[in-house]
């Protein structure tokens, strides 16, 4: 039966995550499952693509958790930094996409591509929505998994050294600090069934009402924006998915990535990959100068500041945060933030780069449809 084989395949990536975590890896679960994916689709084990209705389950799921990051705590705490918090998140983000157009011209990328795997922040919202913005998922896949990589290896490391030792904020009033992640706890808050009943809501009134307002990957936006509205009233008991439901969740999204990738695919990556990395160092470079900038114009802590404005891995970063005695309330602000409006505008940049996206679905285009790529 495909639906016991596809439990017995998601089972096994659920596993490889517990053994990732176990060693220390970044995002292990996702990163985990994308790895055994990649794993039977290059050895032929795996032909199909993830269930349809699985794969929507996951995309509301990784919605609700978007929007379930900001809350008004946190946005009060930020509220004084208002100003230079926006200029940073508009330049972070003007900055990867001028270093994603770089790269599409010199890359042999498609600009759907290149953009998608620059982005900074939203790593499993980004790759869902490439099918629809027809953009090469394994490609942007491979981008946005090996940013996080680097950002959540170094993250921990450079705030240490920036912190001095020393305590820089306060500890919790972010998502990072939510409780008791127990087997069975399986949303945050301690009220379980009113969470999940609330969860289950939030993702299916976000789906019909991103479907009913035409928004792009509507599965996910449409919850996220719903999420968004909920945590904001206060009135809400606490929805976000945690424990064992988001690694679950991670695994799927990694697997149907991973179940994507062939040994060509693997190939042209690889020779791409000088391009990539150069990439990734100049954005890395970047976000540091402008949390330098940030850091000097407000008084925030270095090491906050660098927290805050690196590009995505915000689970990571959030986990830096709270093991550092960083200011968590105002790097989960700030990364929430940029995630939200990541998601909201790339539909809308991908729309102005390439007039012609029908003609833009891999990572290169034929010899004769080249110019309008670069056009």
């Amino acid at each position: 039966m495909p639906e016991l084989r596809w439990a017995l395949i998601i089972a096994g990536g659920y596993a490889a995550g517990a053994v990732g975590s176990v060693l220390g890896v970044p995002s292990p679960y996702l990163l985990a499952s994308l790895l055994v994916g990649s794993v039977l689709a290059l050895s032929g084990r795996v032909r199909d693509r993830l269930p349809g209705p699985a794969n929507r389950t996951s995309q509301a799921l990784v919605g609700a958790l978007m929007g379930s990051h900001l809350t008004s705590s946190a946005l009060m705490a930020a509220a004084p930094s208002a100003l230079p918090l926006t200029a940073v998140t508009a330049a972070t983000i003007g900055l990867s996409v001028a270093i994603a157009w770089f790269l599409a011209r010199k890359g042999r990328i498609s600009r759907p591509s290149a953009v998608l795997g620059m982005m900074p922040g939203g790593s499993a919202g980004i790759v869902t929505c490439a099918d629809e913005l027809k953009a090469d998922v394994r490609l942007v896949a491979f981008n946005q998994y090996l940013r996080v990589g680097l950002v959540a290896t170094t993250a921990p490391l450079l705030a240490h050294w920036m912190a001095g030792g020393s305590s820089s904020g306060p500890v919790g009033g972010g998502p990072g600090s939510w409780p008791g992640h127990g087997l069975f706890h399986l949303v945050a808050g301690p009220d379980q069934l009113t969470g999940l009943l609330t969860l289950a809501a939030v993702s299916v009134a976000g789906v019909l009402a991103g479907r009913r307002l035409r928004l792009p990957t509507p599965a996910l936006i449409g919850p996220m924006l719903i999420a968004l509205v909920a945590t904001m009233s206060g009135v809400i008991p606490a929805f976000a998915p945690t424990g064992i439901l988001q690694d679950v969740v991670f695994v799927l999204v990694g697997m149907d990535v991973g179940v994507r990738f062939t040994r060509d695919t693997l190939r042209r990556v690889r020779g791409l990959l000088p391009s990539i990395l150069a990439a990734m160092t100049a954005v890395c470079l970047g976000c540091a100068g402008m949390a330098w900038i940030f850091a000097r114009a407000t008084g925030t802590p270095l090491m906050d500041a660098y927290l805050a404005t690196t590009p995505g891995g915000i689970n990571a970063v959030l986990a830096a945060a709270v093991s550092s005695h960083g200011d968590v309330a105002l790097v989960s602000t700030v990364q929430s933030l940029r995630l939200l409006v990541v998601m909201l505008v790339t539909p809308m940049i991908i729309r102005r780069l390439t007039p012609d996206r029908p003609k833009l679905a891999g990572t290169t285009a034929p010899a004769g449809d080249r110019s309008r790529v670069r056009r």
